[in-house]
C-alpha cells in the first residue's frame, strides 16, 4: 500500500509491535501518543489524545488505514472510540482495523462490556472496518503474576481458564490486515494451549524460583460464571504457537 497508517496506543504492548512489523514492510507509519517522542525509529510520531480529542484531526491528515491499538481499560475507550470515528471519517480513511478480545460477548464484566460497545460504534461506523480478537496476551498474565508474588499468598482465579497467546503472533494478524480490503470480524487468534489460571500460576512460581501457598479467589456473578464457564477461550482457533513457558524462558534469557 501507498498511503499512510496511524496506529494508536503505538507505545503499548501490541502496539509497538505492530509498528514494528509495519515499518519492516516498508509502510509509512504514524504513532499516535499523548506525550511528544523523538524520531529515528521509521515512525513519524504525532501528540494526540483520544480521551479528550486533542490533535487526533491534526494526526489524521493524509491516512489512509488507522489501527486502533489504544486502550485505557475503562468506559472511556467507548467515547475515544466514536472520536477516532468521527476523525476518520472527516479525514477519508478508507479502512478502520480494531483490536479487541476473545468472549467479551460472554463474560459480562465492565472491561469486556465496554469493548463490546466500542466493536458497536466501528461496525456501524459507515467505514470500511476489520474486528480483530485475540484471547489474553502472555504478558498480561505476566502482570499478573508480578502483583501476586508480592503478597504472602498467592491469589488464583478458582475454576478459571486461559488461553494465552503470543502478543507477536496477534501484531502479525492485525498487520496482516493493513493493505487489505475489509473483512469485518477477522478470524479470531487464541493461543496455542488452554490452561488453568492455578497451572499457569505454578509454571510461573517454577521460573522464579518462588514458593507462595496458593489462594483461591472465587469470582462472584455472571462475570465469574462466564470465566470459569470457558468464555475467553477459542479452543478452536488455537492458531498460536508460543506458549507460556516459552515467554517466561523469553523474558528471563534464556531464549
Amino acid at each position: 500500500m501507498n498511503g499512510t497508517v496511524l496506529v494508536t496506543g503505538a507505545t503499548g504492548t501490541l502496539g509497538r509491535e505492530v509498528v514494528r512489523l509495519l515499518v519492516a514492510r516498508g509502510v509509512a507509519v504514524r504513532g499516535l501518543s499523548r506525550r511528544v517522542r523523538g524520531g529515528g525509529d521509521g515512525v513519524e510520531w504525532v501528540v494526540g489524545d483520544l480521551v479528550t480529542g486533542a490533535g487526533i484531526a491534526e494526526a489524521m491528515a493524509g491516512v489512509e488505514v488507522v489501527v486502533d491499538c489504544a486502550t485505557t481499560q475503562k468506559k472511556a475507550d467507548v467515547a475515544g472510540v466514536r472520536t477516532l470515528v468521527a476523525r476518520a471519517r472527516e479525514a477519508g480513511v478508507r479502512h478502520l482495523v480494531y483490536v479487541s478480545i476473545v468472549g467479551i460477548d460472554r463474560v459480562p464484566i465492565a472491561y469486556y462490556r465496554a469493548k463490546l460497545a466500542c466493536e458497536s460504534v466501528v461496525r456501524e461506523s459507515g467505514l470500511g472496518w476489520s474486528v480483530l480478537r485475540a484471547t489474553q496476551f502472555h504478558d498480561l498474565l505476566l502482570r499478573f503474576f508480578d502483583a501476586g508474588v508480592r503478597l504472602p499468598v498467592f491469589p488464583v482465579l478458582g475454576g478459571v481458564r486461559f488461553q494465552p497467546v503470543d502478543v507477536r503472533e496477534v501484531a502479525a494478524a492485525v498487520a496482516g490486515l493493513v493493505g487489505e480490503e475489509p473483512v469485518g470480524f477477522a478470524p479470531e487468534v487464541g493461543g496455542p494451549q488452554v490452561r488453568s489460571y492455578r497451572e499457569l500460576a505454578g509454571a510461573y512460581l517454577r521460573a522464579a524460583g518462588k514458593r507462595r501457598v496458593l489462594l483461591p479467589l472465587w469470582i462472584p456473578g455472571a462475570g465469574g460464571r462466564g470465566l470459569r464457564g470457558g468464555g475467553l477461550l477459542a479452543p478452536e482457533r488455537a492458531v498460536g504457537r508460543g506458549t507460556f513457558e516459552e515467554a517466561l524462558e523469553r523474558r528471563s534469557g534464556r531464549r
